[in-house]
């Protein structure tokens, strides 16, 4: 798969980081890394990774702004009941929350919880930018850092 998204670059990049955050079940982040051991551009890398995410993210929000349980469940797979639990969580932590929309497992469900909220788009849109600029910035860190040592 690397060689693939090598030979679409950025635009592979940009793809593989988009469906990350919405219906696929894997990690941007071993790709993300793997094209930075392959020689491509850091900085370029982060703005796009963090564009494809957030992209991903912010439908995660919209879909779950239809407020359509079942399309929620039926589309993205997500059990209601793990909805409902996320925003009784997120109705003490509100928008702010988007912060963390790129931790694994519980980001995409808390994207959809926002949107189903109907939370600040303006603060989940920032915070869900930051969130995940961040994230690749770290990613890209550790992947030097890890690069340096051999």
């Amino acid at each position: 798969m690397l060689e693939f998204l090598m030979q679409y670059g950025y635009v592979g990049l940009f793809t593989a980081c988009f469906l990350a955050a919405t219906i696929l079940p894997f990690s941007s982040d071993f790709i993300f890394a793997g094209l930075l051991v392959a020689g491509l551009a850091p900085w370029p890398c982060v703005v796009i990774a963090t564009l494809g995410n957030w992209l991903g993210g912010m439908t995660n929000y919209f879909l779950g702004r239809l407020g359509k349980l079942e399309w929620i469940e039926k589309y993205l797979k997500i059990d209601p009941a793990k909805i409902e639990k996320m925003q009784v969580w997120l109705n003490k932590k509100g928008a702010y929350m988007a912060l963390f929309s790129f931790v694994a497992f519980v980001g995409d469900v808390m994207a959809v919880a926002l949107g189903y909220m109907r939370a600040n788009l303006y603060i989940v849109t920032i915070c869900m930018l930051i969130g995940k600029f961040c994230r690749y910035v770290v990613v890209m860190y550790a992947v030097q850092y890890g690069v340096s040592l051999f």
